[in-house]
């Protein structure tokens, strides 16, 4: 599938704003910002496989399309929500279990990057990865 491989941080926009907006103290955006974050995605159908490594934790994660899930970011914020495809997009709506608010990812591939965007409250960030 499209996703599919293992994909290295190459840079980021606006992350750190977008941290700061999620309630990350200063240590942890300015620690996350160099975190060499690799994720490796495996699909197969509607089902996904994902392994987060980075500087401070590895995550692995399975999870089906439209199927609501919890999940913890890397400064332990709690989540709740789904990924859904719309078209060549994934698209994640996920709702902090502290405060009701929703945050919005999306993944997608262009030019052979895979760019994961980030909403929350009205900030928008992306993380850019390259295949590594």
């Amino acid at each position: 599938m499209t996703f599919n491989g293992t994909w290295k941080v190459d840079r980021s926009d606006n992350y750190e704003k977008f941290m700061e907006k999620m309630g990350v103290n200063m240590v942890k955006r300015k620690l996350a910002a160099h975190d060499n974050l690799k994720i490796t995605i495996e699909q197969t159908g509607d089902k996904f496989h994902i392994n987060e490594t980075s500087a401070f934790r590895t995550l692995e994660l399975d999870f089906t399309l439209g199927v609501t899930f919890e999940y913890a970011l890397a400064d332990g914020t709690e989540l709740s929500g789904a990924w859904t495809m719309e078209g060549d997009m994934m698209k994640g709506l996920f709702t902090r279990k502290d405060n009701g608010k929703v945050l919005t990812t999306t993944r997608v591939i262009e030019g052979g990057e895979l760019v994961q965007s980030y909403n929350y409250e009205g900030v928008d960030a992306k993380r850019i990865f390259k295949r590594g």
